[in-house]
């Protein structure tokens, strides 16, 4: 079985090799695409480094929908590439790349008139069935049915009965993305490469006007590096123009940031066995299925203020409670709320007419020698995004370097999971954990849940679930610090579990359990312990501030009433 470790030495390792010798590719950057970028050059054979300025996938990459989709309404747009493309991404995810990680989940489209929409949609849903069974990817999934209103009720009771005259269901998949962009990163580097986050670039390394490298700054330790690569990757999302200022380049395009906010409620609040799809004036609307809880989402909006926090105000809060209230029987209200994230799309925005249209597709540039720009783009089309920039960044390399191989890859975890899971019964028997237990951990870690398994093993108290937050085993935080790369307590509340946004306490009840547990493993003492937990309860309380406040500015101003950096 394929595996990696990220602990603390390793990380100092990775970065110490870095500065040591000249890298085929560097990727600045370790949210999806990035992740997925070097993974992908490692796996042609070429010498990989990542470097991220602060944990796996804190940017974006973690505050998705948590959808692996086709992309149903690009149907509509006649966008019918970006859908083929997508549909095909699904399937491999699904089917080969992570079935530990990736899985199918049910929607309800409401019909609000009778025959035409019926048409119209049914049309368009049978249309992306067939195209997602055209590529060969499609046999995980169930195909669409058509509903009457009765039908639909049966399976969304919580659905006002005057809110629907029948419906569709059809299938997509989700994962949670912040464990999927750390197991990715874990397979780049159970191929070779070399990972460290908390390390950020503070500028480029320039011979003449060729790019040869990034001076890397040691968040964690104070030091500096200087990592030299023969091609460098700007994988930094909404960061892309930030990061493109340091070689001092105008781009070929920009990026622009769009807000977009979820919602997490418990499950018994909405009585459904099937998550919803409903049409807004500006969108769509999700409920989407997620564990003990669903996920209520998304917005639309501009945002040009902080890209590291963005903000959920007030009125964002509102606008979905409203929303989603004009089809649910019982209304669900603020108390009822659990957590609220919000996250920064990156949409392209070109400089002339002809490339102005604001795009969920991609873009790969090579605006100066050594240094490859992609950016747009959507979580399910990371593979091809990186494959593109890859591709790109081998035409500098002046030699000869295999095709890309990540459609053939699996994730680490992937290997050995099916048989697990058949065997799952057998494995509570022999642990003694629930088989519930055995369940949630072999669909957050796959056939790594051994690693996990042997953890409580040697030490039976891991085996026990943190008091406040009992979906979770201490043994996970332990991992996350000893084996995921986690550094700080809020790595481990709001990425590599995500008891920030499941729990009504927003994770405080477990912050000092879960430092103290993590204090073992990356050699806190007391001092940084109440650091940690003083940090993480300040940023809890301003995001609750900020999501009090009427509009963007006053959101934006109280979410950085804390502090970002945890002082060691």
């Amino acid at each position: 079985m394929r595996t990696a470790t990220l602990g603390p030495a390793e990380r100092a390792q990775a970065l110490a090799a870095m500065a040591e010798r000249e890298l085929d590719v560097l990727v600045v950057g370790a949210g999806v695409v990035g992740a997925g970028t070097a993974l992908d050059a490692v796996t042609r054979g070429l010498s990989t480094g990542i470097v991220e300025a602060r944990d796996w996938a804190s940017g974006t990459s973690s505050r998705s929908s948590k959808l692996i989709h086709g992309g149903l309404r690009y149907l509509e747009m006649l966008d019918f590439a970006l859908v083929r493309e997508a549909l095909k991404e699904r399937g491999l995810l699904l089917e080969r790349i992570a079935p530990h990680l990736v899985k199918p989940v049910p929607f309800l489209y409401p019909l609000q008139h009778k025959a035409w929409e019926r048409l119209y949609a049914g049309s368009g849903v049978a249309l992306y069935d067939t195209m997602s069974m055209s590529r060969g990817h499609g046999r995980g999934l169930p195909m669409h049915r058509h509903l009457s209103r009765k039908q639909a009720l049966r399976v969304a009771p919580c659905m006002k009965k005057e809110a629907l005259v029948g419906a569709l269901q059809y299938y997509d998949a989700q994962m949670d993305d912040a464990r999927y962009v750390a197991m990715m990163v874990r397979t780049a580097a159970a191929y070779g490469a070399k990972a460290a986050n908390r390390a950020r670039v503070t500028g480029f390394l320039r011979e003449g006007e060729r790019v040869v490298g990034a001076r890397v700054q040691d968040v964690e330790g104070g030091g500096e590096y200087e990592i030299r690569a023969r091609q460098v990757v700007n994988a930094t999302g909404v960061w892309t123009d930030d990061t493109q200022a340091m070689v001092g380049s105008r781009g070929q395009f920009h990026v622009r940031s769009s807000k977009g906010i979820h919602l997490v409620v418990p499950k018994d609040r909405i009585n459904s066995t099937t998550g919803l799809i409903l049409r807004t004036e500006k969108s769509v609307l999700f409920v989407i299925p997620w564990g003990r809880h669903w996920i209520v989402g998304t917005t639309d909006t501009d945002w040009d203020l902080d890209k590291a926090h963005p903000a959920a105000s007030s009125a964002d809060i509102d606008y979905l409670l409203e929303h989603v209230n004009t089809v649910l029987a019982v209304p669900l209200t603020r108390d009822d709320v659990q957590g609220v994230y919000a996250g920064l799309r990156p949409l392209l925005a070109g400089e002339s007419d002809a490339t102005s249209k604001l795009s969920r597709e991609h873009t790969v540039a090579h605006p100066v020698p050594g240094l490859v720009v992609v950016a747009g783009g959507k979580y399910t089309t990371y593979r091809v995004m990186a494959k593109d920039a890859v591709d790109e960044a081998v035409h500098g390399l002046d030699q000869r370097v295999a095709d890309c191989v990540t459609e053939d890859i699996p994730l680490i975890g992937a290997e050995g999971y099916k048989a697990l899971w058949n065997a799952r019964a057998r494995i509570a028997a022999r642990t003694g954990l629930h088989v519930v237990r055995v369940e949630h951990l072999l669909n957050r870690y796959g056939s790594l849940a051994e690693e996990l398994l042997d953890l409580i093993a040697n030490d039976p108290a891991l085996g026990a679930p943190l008091q406040a937050a009992d979906d979770y085993l201490r043994a996970e935080v332990v991992y996350a610090a000893s084996h995921e790369g986690a550094r700080h307590l809020d790595d481990v509340l709001t990425r590599r579990t995500r008891i920030s946004i499941e729990t009504f306490d927003r994770g405080t009840r477990s912050a000092r359990e879960c430092a103290e547990l993590m204090a073992k493993v990356l050699g806190w003492d007391k001092d940084q312990i109440e650091r940690e937990v003083e940090h993480y309860e300040k940023r809890v309380e301003a995001e609750r501030e900020s999501q009090r406040q009427p509009d963007d500015l006053t959101a934006d101003a109280a979410r950085l009433g804390a502090p970002d950096i945890v002082p060691l």
